[in-house]
């Protein structure tokens, strides 16, 4: 496992504490009838989440899903235009026309998700393909979760990715539940040992709780892509604590409690504080990061508060590229 400096070992909590007090609040905003529809939290998957993107470089790519707000966090998208995009903001990160299930942040890599399930994979293989051909040492991460892990576009992805030795990753986020269907009951055998049938590496990674070990096998994942290596897919077992999207009520009965407690006390955050302080990190300096990013929430959400909805008149801008032609 790679030796991180302190200095990254504490950005990777800061990350993680951003994507869980973001999402906090995005919830409380759905319920309140501040944000139009629902989101989709990734309130326990934080150490997934931060481990994968930080693996990355600058100008790497990624695809989303629709559990997506934590994606562009952990590659370091302020939160202010993604907060006012949830709430369909002029100020957001997509005018305001992507919300929460379409965000995307070109700035940072993202370049999208979607809530049709896996449709975002053959993006990123397309921007590897793109790197691939102009020479460039960029690669993509696709993430997806366990229900999209049967879908045809993954497979269709994954083949023509090793047929061109692609410098992308196949990122799942197994946290066992599509929806409400538990993974084993749709799923069969392991999600990473599918690899093997394209002729690419297949990792899982059992403790999608740990930062650490999911930044490692990312890490490689990463290093074998840059190196001209191809295409990698990796399984990180994850569990996402709060509902399927905020406001569905499912009731409780797929879910059962004594599970979700046993995970409740695998917090990544907690578990990487508790790393950290075995590090020489002392407990104040913990918990002023912790005021700080809630100050960060604070601020996202007063940009957002003061920032316009767009304006009726823009409602088709952004539909075709604007071209102009020579007579």
């Amino acid at each position: 496992m790679e030796t991180l400096s302190i200095d990254t070992l504490l950005e990777m909590q800061r990350r993680m504490l951003r994507i869980r007090a973001f999402d906090e609040r995005a919830s409380k905003m759905v319920k309140r009838g501040h944000i139009p529809g629902t989101v989709h939290t990734s309130i326990g998957q934080e150490a997934q989440v931060v481990g994968a993107t930080m693996a990355l470089s600058p100008g790497d790519y990624t695809t989303g899903n629709h559990r997506s707000h934590g994606h562009p966090i952990g590659m370091g998208s302020p939160l202010g235009p993604l907060m006012a995009e949830l709430v369909g903001k002029a100020t957001g990160v997509c005018k305001g026309k992507g919300g929460s299930l379409h965000l995307a942040d070109f700035a940072v890599g993202s370049l999208g998700e979607s809530g049709i399930v896996g449709s975002s994979i053959p993006i990123a293989m397309g921007a590897a393909l793109s790197a691939s051909v102009r020479g460039t040492e960029q690669v993509a991460l696709a993430f997806f979760g366990d229900g999209a892990a049967n879908q045809g576009v993954l497979y269709e992805s994954m083949n023509l990715s090793g047929v061109w030795n692609l410098p992308v990753i196949f990122l799942c986020e197994n946290n066992q539940y599509a929806l409400s269907t538990p993974a084993h009951t749709v799923t069969s055998g392991v999600i990473a040992d599918r690899a093997a049938g394209f002729g690419m590496p297949g990792i899982r990674v059992e403790d999608g709780q740990d930062v650490l070990a999911v930044h490692d096998a990312v890490s490689t994942a990463v290093a074998r892509a840059r190196a001209g290596e191809g295409p990698s897919l990796i399984e990180v077992v994850t569990y996402r604590y709060n509902e399927h999207s905020e406001g569905l009520r499912l009731g409780t009965d797929y879910r059962p409690a004594d599970e979700r407690e046993a995970w409740l006390k695998k917090d990544p955050i907690q578990l990487f504080r508790e790393h950290l302080r075995s590090q020489g990190v002392s407990a104040d300096e913990l918990d002023a990061m912790e005021a700080e990013v809630l100050a960060e929430v604070d601020e996202a959400v007063a940009f957002t508060d003061a920032s316009p909805y767009p304006d009726p008149s823009v409602a088709f801008d952004d539909l075709y590229t604007d071209t102009e032609y020579a007579a």
